[in-house]
C-alpha cells in the first residue's frame, strides 16, 4: 500500500494537540466529576479496593498490593501517582470523612512523608463501604472498558452523598485550578434535605443548614458575612485563624504561656515548619521581645505549639502580631470546579445540589428498577411453586412417567403429553392443560422434596404475600416522585445518624488583627558582602575600629541607614531589593548569611551587575549597557516599587546586562570597550532616556563574534581609565559619535 503525506499547518498541529492534551488532563486527572466527587485515580483505588474484597471488618493488606491491581487493571499512569492518592485518601488531616483505613506510617500533619508502600497496609473505612461503594452489584452506574479492555471500570461510583462538598477537592490542570474546601457531613446531608424540600431555595438560606467550611484541623473562619457570595458564585477567599490559648503560670517558676491548639488548613505539611520558622523570626529581628522560648509539643492527641512568654506581656498585643506577621491567618482561596458532562464547570452551592440530586435520582431509579425485575421474577416463581402444589400429584405422575428432564419440561410449559405415560386418562388430560413458564417449569423441578411439607407451603405462601408489597413499594417509588424524594432523604438520615461527626471548624464574623510597630530608631550601619555572596551589617563603629581589613576581605562595602534598602541588579535584566532590616546584623567575624536566601536573587542562575543603596541612586539616572551594545538611560526613581523583583531593562535574545551605572556629578561621556579591542567614546548626552521597561538604542557597532564587555562613565579631563586590570590612557580614544564602530586598541605590551 502506497505511502499517503497529509500536509498540515504545524500551528494547527501544535494548537489541537495541546488542546486534546489540556481536555485529557482535566477531565481525566486534576479535576473531580460532580456526581461522586472523585478523581478518576482515587475512583480506581477505591474500586481496585472493592474488588479485592477489603472491607472494614477484614484484615489490612499492603498498599503495593493494591497499588499493584490499581496499574495494571485501571490506572496505567505510575505507581507514585497512585500511592499518594490512597494515602491522602487515608489522612484525617486533610479529609472532612477518611475513606481508608490504614496500618503504619501514612505521613502527619507536620509534613511528614508517608513510608513506602511495601511498608504501609490498608482497608476500606465502613463509611466509604456504605456510602460510596454500596449498591454496585444492583446496576445502578455504567461501567466502562478499562485501558486495554480487558477489564470493566465504573464510570462514576454511587456516592450517596455529596463527597465535592464533604471531602473538598484540589487539584491543577492546565490553565484551571480546582479548590474546594470540606464539609462538616451532617450540615452536608441538612443541606441536600432542605434543597429536596425546596429546589428553589435561596443561597442564604442553605448556610443557615451549612454554616461553611470545616476543617479537620479545625481554626476559625472570621468572614462569615462574604460566605454567602462565595458559595453563590463558587469562588472567593475565606479567611481562616488558628486557635490561641492563654494558659497562665500555675506556679512561680513557670512563665505564662500562649499555645497554639489548631492551625489553618492552609499550613498542612511543610508550612507549619515555616509558621515556627516565621514565630522565631519576629524574635530574631526583634519585632517582638515578649517570647522566650518556642516548643513543638505536639502529639497523637493533637497539635500543640507553645510560646513561652516573658512576665507581664500583652498578650492580646502578641496575639495580633502572630496573626498579622505570620501565616496563622491565612486564605483559602475557593474555586468550585467540576466536571459536569465531560466538561468543565464552576459551580455555586446550589447547583453543586442540584447535580447531586439528579444523580441520586437515576442511582434510585436503577437501583429500584433492578430490585423490581428481580421481585417480578421470584413472583413469576413463587406462583408457579404454589400452583404445583396443588397439583402435586399430577407432577410426580409426569415426573414418573418421562424418560428425560426435557420431556418433562416440554409437558410442564407447553402440556405436551405424547412422551410421558400416564396410570389414568384422566391425568393425561389434565397434564395436556399445564402452561406453566420456562422459569416455573425450572423452578419446580429443582424443587426438594422437603420444600413440600406443610409448614414449608406456609412460608412459601408468606414470602408471596411479601414479594407483592415489595413490587407495590418499588413500583410507587418508581411511578411517584415524592416517594422517591422520601426514599433519597430516608437514606441520607440513616447515614447522618450512623457517620456525622461534631463540627471542628468555628464560624464567626471577627476583626481584623490590629498590630502597630514601633517606630524604628533610624541609624547609620555598614553592608558587606563578601567575593562568595555572605551579607551582613554591622555597627558603624565596628566598621570605624576595622575600615581597612573589612574593605580587603569584602567585595562591596558601604554605609547607609537601616532603613535603607539595596538594589541588585544582575545580567538578567533584573533589579531585586533586599531591606537592610532583613539582613542579619553580625559582628566583625561572623560570616552572614548568602544573599540568595535574603531575596528572590539566585547566583545559580544571574549574576550580579551592580549593587547599591537606593538612597545613593534615589535622585541620580542611571546608565545601562548590554552585551549587544544597546545603551540607555533609566530614572533611578523608576525602582521605587514594593516589590522584590522587578524588570530593571527589556533585554533581546541572547543579551546580557553588562553595566549599571549612577551618573555622578561632572560625567559627561561614555567608553564602551569591547572584547575584540574596539573601544568607542562619545558625549553622554546623545544616549537617550527612556524607561526601564524600553530596549535602548546601539551604543556601539560589533562585529558579527565582538560583544561589550565593559564600559565606563568619564569626567571632564579625565586621564585614565581601568580595562582588564591595566591603566589606559583616555587620549587613546579619539571621541567619536554614538553607533560607531570605535578604534581598535593595541592591548599587548
Amino acid at each position: 500500500m502506497a505511502e499517503q503525506i497529509i500536509s498540515t499547518e504545524f500551528a494547527d498541529v501544535m494548537q489541537k494537540s495541546f488542546v486534546d492534551y489540556a481536555m485529557s488532563v482535566i477531565t481525566a486527572r486534576a479535576v473531580p466529576d460532580v456526581r461522586d466527587g472523585l478523581k478518576p485515580v482515587q475512583r480506581r483505588v477505591l474500586y481496585a479496593m472493592h474488588e479485592l474484597g477489603l472491607n472494614f471488618d477484614k484484615p489490612h493488606r499492603k498498599s503495593a498490593r493494591i497499588v499493584g491491581d490499581t496499574m495494571g487493571k485501571y490506572h496505567p499512569h505510575g505507581d507514585s501517582s497512585i500511592y499518594e492518592a490512597l494515602v491522602v485518601m487515608e489522612q484525617d488531616f486533610k479529609k472532612g470523612m477518611a475513606l481508608i483505613d490504614g496500618h503504619g506510617n501514612f505521613g502527619s500533619i507536620e509534613g511528614d512523608s508517608a513510608a513506602a508502600m511495601r511498608y504501609t497496609e490498608a482497608r476500606l473505612k465502613k463509611f466509604t463501604q456504605e456510602v460510596y461503594l454500596k449498591d454496585l452489584d444492583k446496576d445502578v452506574i455504567n461501567f466502562l472498558p478499562n485501558f486495554d479492555e480487558t477489564e470493566r471500570e465504573p464510570e462514576v461510583l454511587p456516592v450517596r452523598v455529596p463527597n465535592i462538598l464533604v471531602n473538598g477537592a484540589d487539584g491543577i490542570a492546565v490553565g484551571m485550578v480546582t479548590s474546594i474546601p470540606p464539609h462538616n457531613l451532617g450540615e452536608v446531608i441538612s443541606a441536600v434535605e432542605a434543597f429536596i424540600d425546596n429546589n428553589e431555595i435561596r443561597t442564604e438560606e442553605l448556610m443557615e443548614r451549612m454554616k461553611g467550611p470545616d476543617f479537620p484541623t479545625g481554626g476559625i473562619v472570621i468572614n462569615q458575612n462574604e460566605l454567602a457570595e462565595i458559595y453563590e458564585k463558587g469562588c472567593g477567599k475565606i479567611k481562616i485563624r488558628g486557635k490561641i490559648e492563654f494558659e497562665p503560670a500555675k506556679k512561680k517558676t513557670e512563665r505564662d504561656k500562649l499555645v497554639i491548639t489548631e492551625i489553618p488548613y492552609t499550613l498542612i505539611g511543610s508550612n507549619l515548619g515555616k509558621l515556627l520558622a516565621d514565630i522565631a523570626a519576629l524574635v530574631e529581628t526583634k519585632k517582638t521581645t515578649d517570647i522566650v522560648d518556642i516548643l513543638n509539643q505536639s502529639s497523637k492527641e493533637g497539635l500543640r505549639i507553645v510560646l513561652e512568654l516573658k512576665k507581664n506581656t500583652d498578650v492580646e498585643k502578641l496575639t495580633n502580631l502572630l496573626y498579622k506577621k505570620t501565616k496563622l491567618e491565612d486564605t483559602f482561596g475557593v474555586n468550585m470546579l467540576v466536571i459536569v458532562d465531560g466538561k468543565p464547570e464552576r459551580l455555586g452551592i446550589r447547583d453543586i445540589l442540584r447535580h447531586h440530586l439528579d444523580f441520586q435520582i437515576e442511582l434510585t431509579s436503577r437501583k429500584y428498577q433492578y430490585l423490581l425485575k428481580k421481585e417480578l421474577e421470584k413472583k413469576e416463581i413463587k406462583e408457579g411453586l404454589i400452583r404445583a402444589y396443588d397439583i402435586l400429584d399430577l407432577i410426580i405422575e409426569i415426573i414418573r412417567g418421562s424418560r428425560s428432564i426435557k420431556d418433562v419440561k416440554k409437558c410442564l410449559v407447553e402440556g405436551d403429553t405424547s412422551k410421558i405415560q400416564f396410570r389414568k386418562q384422566v391425568s393425561q388430560k389434565a397434564a395436556a392443560k399445564l402452561n406453566f413458564t420456562d422459569a416455573q417449569a425450572t423452578a419446580i423441578l429443582e424443587l426438594r422434596l422437603q420444600k413440600l411439607v406443610g409448614l414449608e407451603i406456609q412460608a412459601l405462601e408468606k414470602e408471596y404475600k411479601q414479594i407483592l408489597k415489595n413490587i407495590a413499594c418499588y413500583t410507587d417509588i418508581l411511578e411517584n416522585h415524592s416517594s422517591m424524594l422520601r426514599v433519597i432523604k430516608r437514606d441520607l438520615e440513616a447515614i447522618r445518624k450512623e457517620f456525622s461527626l461534631d463540627r471542628k471548624t468555628e464560624i464567626l464574623n471577627a476583626q481584623a488583627a490590629v498590630y502597630e510597630e514601633a517606630p524604628i530608631a533610624e541609624q547609620e550601619i555598614v553592608f558587606t558582602m563578601d567575593r562568595f555572596g555572605y551579607a551582613k551589617t554591622m555597627d558603624l563603629s565596628v566598621y570605624e575600629r576595622n575600615s581597612e581589613t573589612i574593605e580587603q576581605e569584602n567585595k562591596y562595602v558601604f554605609r547607609c541607614m537601616n532603613t535603607d534598602r539595596i538594589c541588585i541588579f544582575t545580567d538578567t535584566g533584573s533589579m531585586h531589593q533586599i531591606k537592610m532590616l532583613d539582613i542579619p546584623s553580625g559582628k566583625l567575624r561572623d560570616k552572614g548569611q548568602p544573599i540568595d536566601n535574603l531575596g528572590n536573587y539566585s547566583s545559580a542562575g544571574e549574576s550580579i551587575v551592580g549593587i547599591f543603596t537606593f538612597s545613593y541612586i534615589r535622585e541620580k539616572q542611571l546608565f545601562f549597557a548590554t552585551k549587544r551594545g544597546m545603551v540607555k538611560l533609566v530614572d533611578a526613581a523608576e525602582f521605587d516599587v514594593n516589590r522584590k523583583t522587578v524588570l530593571a531593562t527589556k533585554l533581546e535574545e541572547q543579551d546580557a546586562l553588562v553595566c549599571v551605572s549612577p551618573i555622578l556629578e561632572g560625567e559627561n561621556e561614555v567608553l564602551l570597550c569591547s572584547h575584540d579591542g574596539y573601544f568607542l567614546r562619545f558625549l553622554l548626552e546623545e544616549v537617550p532616556k527612556k524607561k526601564k521597561s524600553a530596549l535602548g538604542v546601539h551604543g556601539i557597532r560589533l562585529g558579527e563574534k565582538d560583544f561589550l564587555e565593559q564600559s565606563c562613565l568619564l569626567k571632564d579631563g579625565q586621564e585614565e581609565f581601568a580595562f582588564r586590570n591595566r591603566m589606559l590612557a583616555v587620549s587613546r580614544v579619539k571621541q567619536a559619535k554614538r553607533e560607531e564602530k570605535g578604534s581598535k586598541l593595541r592591548l599587548s605590551v
